[in-house]
């Protein structure tokens, strides 16, 4: 078996698969395999190597063990890619040697850390050959063979390649069985019809051992090199570990943690789990897409298509190991060149988020512990005595009979349908709360959830064949089985009986990782290789089923082993669904579980955090990972959920959350209540008019939302995707912007009247004097009293605000005020969608208005680029225009004089414009 061996463009075991004129791999490119050394380097190498363990071992108490084989200490460190994950286990010399691997021994690290693997792969530990390669109409087709087995039961000994240059900025390589058909996720990807002409990247490939390199052709950046470690292909546990570019890695959720990922010896579990959100954890969802920032700006993405229980190993070479322990290996791959790009190329395979109502936009409130629907209603009522923004109120659990679902507490809860009523009649919405777990302990024929999705056969089975019953709010439960599309016409029924007593307008689904209270079930799980698999990857409880169902559930499509990370995905297809046959508008959903593609039915919330600033903080690289993963619509509970908040903390928080992109107020029971309408007269107007802030800016916020829509933009985004080339951003999860132009300084500290905050460079705009900022890219102090937020508006920018009103509904009637933010070369530019803010597809039907703003020459147009009814019932009121250098003598509307103001700090007023803006019109200062 040969070794691993550095790639150069003149070894006859490399294959070239690049285009004409392409430039070749240079010889010994530093980016490839820096651990791999020519033979004269190796002597001296291994003469050193042995000299360090010598004098290491003497200042460590002997914990390097017997001297290594050469081959083995040849490898540093950081390149050492671990050959006995298993956690809970003491690996011995004698365990690791028995996978015919490397031990080296290092000093031992505090409790729960991690560190340099004791037990590694050798440069010539055996992988798969790359036997055969064929070009094909998309790409290529291979056959990679194993001649020696590794150490996890049914190694599958050939195996099928399948590479399809989909795109110029897209490329797809799969690994499969090329026996046997494998478990593949259901998701609906893009089918390219022909091969991509002119792709910005070359794929090159080592024959013995197989290894698949990567390249950026524009910088010869080398993306992928998977060469660095062997590719193991078993039944139950597939790896394939690779270099990266730079340490800048973003992604691979759900988890809580800041937005830059550690590679110090960092491993992240993909496996769906029930739990506050805590550092280290496998949280509610699975995200198995990562980005990376490139020296010099550029960025690409990759996405490992599979739903599996998952860790993803980080280590500081960098690099980076897959390892699953299911289906198949399925990596698509985004060049971008930029990171907005690169999040739009991965929402071109998994799907454009939906297009929300605009009074998802507004203020929700929520609590746990209302106690009635006469609690709810009251305070409601005292939201609207202060004039505090809201849409949408919620209830949680406590509104049904015995926490089941499609029940109502006949008692606490009678006037709900009274309190929906009269929500709708102030144009409000009301929203509640769903579990999948359906109660399975009431009489028989007393209730028909469960009933009917018995006699259907809807529910989640045990090995032999009986539903699985599980343990959740109202008891033992049932779980809904929403692989089957009979259960989703189950579902619609269930909504439907409900709607016709409570008429909700958008639903909240909870517990659907599944959660469960029992590990398992009520009888535990049967023994096998789905519960006990070969390898657990690092999840919390140390078990497939601690808090959730039997891996060895069975489904429709498959047992659950392989499908439960997509259990809230397909929950939200199917309530999705069921919302759009019920209301005949756009749904509004939040989940709490989610998968790529979620993006398409749902929003999210970032789970059951704390009231503590700690949580504060990390709400921010929360919310921007889900902008990475095509979730736009995502926010967390603002004040906290769990724990006691303090009036500071919540203003704090409501200044913050009022640029969440999905804005909720949620609290637990037995706690005192958080929202706004209990503080003090200060923090209730400090709340309030943050609140106005957001409803004056949701024109602005419902464009960014179209354009997540239309082609993948982000909304809340991370400050390194406007400016990356700035490397200061890169680590920056402490601010975000709103789309390229809003840049929000939230107050994340207690005690303290002002904030440190990055201003990157170029001239920026306070959102409410319009004073200017020039930054040269630079740190600045801004004042921040309890009642202030900072606002940052850039310069070439204009935002479409609107006089706020305390619904979605009032504010869309009142005038707009068009901020224009002035570049250096006095340009400016910006955009408007306008629809009913309701109807299915509006974009796809023609139903909007989409009018463009400009600014050149001291001359603001407004361009109707597509017109519909609705444009004519808004009109714009004023236009105000930052960074005007010096006084006007006049100021022409189409050619009119018309009054205006002109301000010390070059802002420019002309108000009573009074244009409609289903028209075009011009705004001139001379």
């Amino acid at each position: 078996m040969k070794s691993y061996q550095k790639l150069t463009t003149a070894q006859p075991a490399a294959c070239q698969l690049e285009e004409e004129g392409a430039a070749p791999l240079p010889s010994g490119h530093g980016k490839l395999a820096p651990w791999w050394v020519g033979s004269g380097l190796l002597v001296a190498s291994v003469l050193l190597s042995t000299i360090t363990v010598w004098v290491l071992r003497q200042v460590s108490g002997g914990w390097l063990g017997p001297t290594a084989p050469p081959k083995c200490l040849v490898v540093p460190e950081s390149h050492r890619f671990d050959c006995y994950p298993e956690r809970r286990v003491v690996v011995t010399q004698e365990l690791c040697e028995s996978r015919g691997c490397c031990f080296i021994q290092s000093p031992p690290l505090a409790e729960g850390k991690q560190g340099v693997p004791w037990c590694f792969y050798p440069p010539d530990f055996p992988s798969y050959t790359l036997e055969s390669l064929n070009q094909t109409a998309l790409g290529m087709v291979g056959l990679l063979v194993r001649r020696e087995k590794a150490y996890y039961p049914r190694d599958i000994e050939r195996l099928r390649l399948d590479v399809e240059f989909e795109t110029d900025t897209r490329l797809h390589i799969k690994i499969t069985d090329a026996t046997n058909p494998r478990y593949e996720v259901p998701l609906d990807v893009p089918r390219v019809m022909k091969r991509a002409e002119n792709p910005i990247y070359s794929l090159n490939f080592t024959w013995d051992p197989f290894g698949v390199l990567l390249q950026r052709k524009a910088t010869g950046t080398v993306l992928l090199n998977t060469t660095v470690a062997p590719l193991i292909f078993a039944d139950q546990f597939l790896q394939i570990s690779t270099l990266l570019p730079s340490k800048f890695l973003y992604g691979l959720g759900e988890h809580r943690g800041s937005l830059l990922h550690s590679l110090d010896w960092n491993t992240l579990t993909l496996w769906a789990r029930d739990v506050s959100p805590t550092e280290s954890f496998n949280l509610y969802g699975a995200h198995p897409f990562y980005l990376v920032m490139e020296e010099g700006g550029n960025a690409h993405g990759v996405f490992l298509l599979n739903s599996n229980a998952m860790e993803v190993a980080l280590q500081p070479a960098p690099g980076l190991t897959w390892r699953t322990i299911g289906g198949v290996l399925d990596f698509y791959i985004f060049l971008g060149p930029d990171p907005n790009m690169v999040i739009q190329q991965y929402q071109q395979v998994i799907g454009f988020p939906a297009m929300p109502p605009v009074w998802a936009l507004g203020f929700h409130l929520c609590r746990w512990g209302y106690g009635s629907s006469n609690g709810t209603w009251q305070t409601v009522r005292a939201m609207r005595n202060y004039q505090i923004p809201q849409d949408g109120q919620w209830n949680d659990i406590d509104y049904m009979d015995g926490y089941r679902d499609f029940t109502l507490d006949s008692q606490k809860f009678a006037s709900l349908p009274s309190l929906v009523e009269d929500l709708h009649k102030h144009g409000q919405r009301y929203v509640m709360i769903l579990d999948p777990g359906i109660s399975s302990t009431s009489p028989q024929g007393s209730y028909w959830p469960f009933d009917e999705g018995l006699r259907r056969g809807l529910f989640l089975n045990t090995t032999q064949g009986q539903p699985l019953i599980g343990q959740v709010w109202p008891g033992f439960t049932a779980f809904a089985d929403f692989s089957n599309p009979d259960t989703h016409q189950w579902w619609l029924e269930n909504l439907q009986h409900f709607h016709a007593h409570v008429p909700f307008d958008g639903l909240w689904i909870d517990m659907n990782e599944p959660s469960n209270f029992m590990d398992g079930s009520e009888d535990g799980c049967p023994p096998g290789e789905l519960d006990n698999p070969p390898y657990t990857p690092a999840v919390l409880g140390d078990s497939l089923s601690a808090k959730t169902v039997c891996a060895s559930a069975k489904q429709k499509v498959s047992v659950h082993y392989n499908l439960h990370n997509l259990y809230g995905l397909m929950e939200a297809k199917a309530t999705a669904s069921a919302l759009i046959k019920i209301r005949g508008k756009r749904p509004f959903l939040i989940s709490r579980s989610t998968f790529p593609s979620q993006g398409r039915y749902s929003g999210h919330w970032l789970g059951d955090n704390r009231s503590q600033w700690k949580d504060m903080r990390y709400s921010i690289p929360g919310l921007l990972s889900f902008s990475l993963f095509g979730i736009p619509l995502v926010g967390a509970d603002i004040c906290g959920f769990s724990g006691s908040t303090s009036e500071e903390l919540c203003t704090r928080w409501m200044q913050l959350g009022a640029f969440y992109p999905f804005t909720r107020n949620h609290n637990t029971q037995n706690e005192k209540a958080q929202d706004p309408t209990v503080f003090s007269p200060a923090a209730r107007t400090a709340m309030k008019d943050v609140l106005l802030t957001r409803y004056s800016l949701l024109p602005f916020l419902y464009t960014l939302f179209h354009r997540a829509h239309l082609q993948g933009d982000t909304v809340a985004r991370p400050l390194f995707f406007e400016f990356p080339w700035d490397e200061a951003t890169w680590e920056m999860d402490r601010q975000f912007l709103w789309g390229r132009s809003l840049l929000v300084t939230p107050v994340l500290e207690p005690g303290v009247d002002s904030v440190t905050g990055y201003v990157p460079q170029g001239t920026w705009y306070d959102f409410y004097t319009g004073s200017s900022v020039n930054s040269s890219g630079e740190m600045l102090k801004m004042s921040a009293p309890l009642e202030h937020l900072n606002l940052h508006i850039r310069e070439g920018s204009i935002l479409p605000t609107q006089k706020p009103g305390t619904t979605t509904e009032a504010t869309r009637g009142n005038p707009l005020r068009l901020i224009v933010a002035l570049s250096s070369h006095a340009t400016a530019w910006g955009d408007l969608f306008w629809d009913d803010g309701e109807s299915l597809d509006t974009f796809e039907k023609g139903n909007y208005s989409y009018v463009m703003f400009n600014v050149t020459q001291n001359i603001f147009t407004s361009t109707v680029l597509h017109a519909s009814t609705e444009a004519t019932k808004v009109t714009v009121g004023t236009l105000s225009i930052f960074g005007v250098q010096k006084p006007p003598s006049k100021v022409l509307l189409n050619g009119q004089e018309k009054p205006f103001s002109y301000l010390d700090n070059q802002v420019l007023n002309v108000s009573d414009l009074g244009m409609s803006l289903s028209q075009g019109f011009s705004v001139q200062w001379l």
